[in-house]
């Protein structure tokens, strides 16, 4: 009966560790990020239907990824104990990013399902955010008039998020006229957000054999190549991008991106570097990340006072003070 009552404690205690110690019985099982997403805006500007989150672990970079609604819930299971950072994006640019999530060792799960974080974010329409349409001023083409209407109604059907009807009247242009490599390069973007991915791959592949010159079909075969792991693959359009644009912060942003995840991270700094001068103030974040990761802490510290500077309004600036005020040299 003794034995019994023993063996019942012990079972009790265990049960109390699991419950308080989550992550240590949680070890082979993995662990778990969950969280609310939330974006919002000011007035009656239309928010982004869906959002995508970018999972990345500390020094390793990104671990997964997965399409939310803007007002849906994210999970990530499975995960190594470390500490993490959420990256949003909508149309390939970053809208939000949360930083400094610690999961396991020391740190307790705030829910019995894992470690809760949400993630709230102010949509700015005109801002960091892509503007309507598929088309980039850089990237001219002198179409003829018999395809020039055809190519308005394509534009509108975009903008109306009419993606079947843009794709027939765009096929329709590249039929007649072989090397529109703008209409080519505008259907990949349409085919993308069908989600069509091997489609647009060939639709860029296409503009860039008709104008290899083209900054934004490097660009945007890169980026697809980028969204899809396949960051080898990617180095090669996108530094060609940089190389045709070299002001070009969104180029400069993923080239580094891509390199981070190839862990090559002094290739990726120079990128970053040219990306913090050309309207990609995150690029900083990025930078400080990778510092940090190599144990580089005062530069860490210096890009995250810089990334402040530039966006004093950013959720999380009470960790980064307190992040810099501990590691800056004086």
């Amino acid at each position: 009966m003794q034995n019994k009552s023993i063996r019942f404690f012990i079972l009790i205690l265990i049960l109390v560790a699991i419950q308080v110690y989550p992550s240590s019985a949680m070890a082979q099982a993995g662990l778990t990020i969950f969280g609310d997403v939330r974006i919002t805006t000011d007035g009656n500007a239309l928010v982004p239907k869906d959002v995508l989150l970018i999972l990345r672990r500390v020094p390793d970079g990104e671990v997964g990824r997965q399409m939310v609604s803007s007002r849906g819930r994210y999970r990530f299971t499975s995960l190594k104990e470390g500490e993490y950072e959420i990256v949003a994006e909508v149309e390939g640019k970053e809208i939000g990013r949360l930083t400094q999530i610690r999961i396991g060792g020391m740190t307790l799960s705030n829910s019995p399902y894992g470690y809760q974080n949400d993630l709230e974010i102010r949509w700015r329409p005109g801002a960091s955010q892509p503007a309507p349409g598929v088309i980039s001023a850089a990237d001219v083409y002198d179409r003829p008039a018999s395809t020039k209407p055809i190519f308005v109604k394509a534009e509108e059907a975009v903008g109306k998020k009419k993606f079947d009807q843009a794709v027939a009247l765009l096929k329709q242009i590249v039929e007649t006229d072989n090397a529109d490599f703008q209409a080519w390069t505008a259907l990949g973007t349409v085919y993308m957000a069908q989600e069509k991915f091997d489609d647009a791959q060939q639709a860029y592949q296409h503009a860039i054999a008709v104008k290899p010159d083209s900054p934004r079909a490097q660009f945007n075969l890169g980026r697809l190549l980028s969204s899809q792991k396949k960051c080898e693959e990617a180095i090669e359009p996108l530094t060609k991008a940089v190389e045709l644009q070299p002001t070009s912060g969104d180029a400069n942003m993923m080239t580094g991106e891509c390199y981070l995840q190839l862990k090559k991270g002094s290739k990726a700094i120079p990128y970053l570097e040219e990306a913090t001068k050309h309207g990609r103030p995150d690029a900083h974040l990025r930078l400080g990340w990778l510092y940090n990761a190599a144990g580089m802490k005062d530069k860490a510290a210096l890009e995250y006072e810089e990334y402040l500077r530039k966006n004093p309004e950013y959720k999380d600036r009470d960790k980064l003070k307190e992040y810099i005020t501990t590691n800056k040299k004086s």
